[in-house]
């Protein structure tokens, strides 16, 4: 009998815990289900909004580029425009391979990185333990993480320092020319080898450095405008001459390949969560001349108040790029041109870009607030 009592309470537990369950999982279920047509509502709506910011842009500039914006792999907005080759008239599309200028510079820190993760290098050491360049006093206490978020006080244009290591912002492209010599070093291959090897394990297939490039949709780069253009000659392999260098500007890319690599990246699929901190972290102050006030980590610029947003613009003669990647909704944004009227100031040729940044960020903005006030209300009812 004692027995028979035991058998029974055991099964009403049983039964009481599926049934709790059971509730639980309905609940969850629901939860999931709620959320699911709200972020499906915020899609759309947030593709509707893209469309009318960026299309404008495109109607009020007569932008002669490629502008793609991604969430979650899904194409929010994509349009290209213009052509690849002005004298023979071949349309850009998104196979498009352009100059990426500074956009190179993140791809350099994170191989800077990927050596430190392998115990060649420390972010923290001295440049003049892998550069005899860097040998004399005045240079000898500049750190490679100076290099990377331009504090090292290098001048491009000069021999001498611009402010002690360390503590000012100061842009160099000659800083990220020593970076890949320093990467060279410690892994014993050619940087353009490094570069290859990333982006074969971010399956980035249309990417190459302007060294290797060979391949099909060039789109070659033009000042002036579209009406009276001028085509800039020995591209892309001026672009590895040291007063650019393919480490500081020198990468080759595509929309739907920068797309890859945000997504690669800021996901922690190429560093460890403690180098991924590191390029992300603030560690130095800027003011951009188009784009105001931000902070830098290595090689990546980032908002300073809301959205949480990781940039970078890109120029190399003729072609002006931006990069950005939006992690609270992993959205990324790639605007790449091959054209520019360099007459009329770097305010201009970048006005697009500045103009959909804008668009974007407001719209980040937005769609994050009313996500919050969306869940708020469903929970209450």
């Amino acid at each position: 009998m004692i027995q028979k009592f035991k058998l029974l309470y055991f099964l009403f537990l049983l039964v009481a815990i599926f049934s709790c369950k059971s509730e639980e999982d309905k609940r969850v279920e629901r939860t999931v289900a709620r959320n699911a047509v709200i972020d499906s509502t915020l899609t759309v709506f947030k593709q509707k909004l893209l469309k009318v910011q960026i299309d404008s842009v495109f109607a009020k500039t007569q932008f002669n580029g490629n502008i793609s914006v991604l969430q979650d792999g899904k194409i929010l907005y994509q349009k290209e425009n213009g052509f690849e080759d002005f004298k023979d008239k071949t349309k850009l599309d998104s196979s498009s391979v352009f100059a990426i200028g500074s956009v190179s510079k993140q791809f350099t820190a994170v191989l800077i990185l990927l050596q430190e993760e392998e115990g060649k290098l420390s972010t923290e050491d001295k440049v003049s333990k892998y550069l005899t360049e860097f040998q004399p006093r005045q240079f000898e206490n500049i750190k490679i993480k100076e290099l990377l978020n331009h504090t090292s006080g290098i001048s491009d244009f000069g021999n001498g320092l611009l402010s002690k290591p360390g503590q000012e912002f100061n842009y160099s492209n000659k800083g990220f020319y020593y970076l890949g010599k320093i990467i060279e070093k410690v892994s014993g291959k050619s940087y353009d080898e490094n570069a290859m090897d990333l982006f074969r394990k971010v399956e980035m297939k249309s990417s190459s450095t302007a060294n290797l490039f060979k391949g099909a949709h060039f789109a070659s780069a033009y000042i002036r405008n579209s009406n009276n253009y001028f085509k800039v000659e020995n591209m892309p392999k001026r672009l590895s001459a040291k007063e650019i260098s393919v480490p500081a500007g020198g990468i080759l890319s595509t929309v739907n390949d920068l797309h890859l690599w945000n997504n690669a990246l800021f996901k922690g699929d190429i560093l460890k969560p403690s180098s991924l901190k590191k390029l992300r972290e603030k560690s130095a102050d800027r003011n951009h001349q188009i784009l105001g006030k931000m902070n830098y980590g290595f090689g990546l610029m980032m908002n300073v108040g809301k959205p949480e947003s990781y940039f970078h613009t890109g120029y190399v003669k003729g072609s002006p790029s931006l990069n950005m990647y939006y992690p609270e909704t992993n959205t990324s944004v790639v605007i790449l041109s091959n054209i520019a009227d360099e007459s009329k100031g770097k305010n201009a040729v970048f006005y697009p870009h500045k103009e959909v940044k804008k668009a974007t960020d407001w719209v980040e903005n937005a769609v994050v607030e009313f996500r919050k006030e969306m869940l708020i209300t469903s929970l209450s009812e």
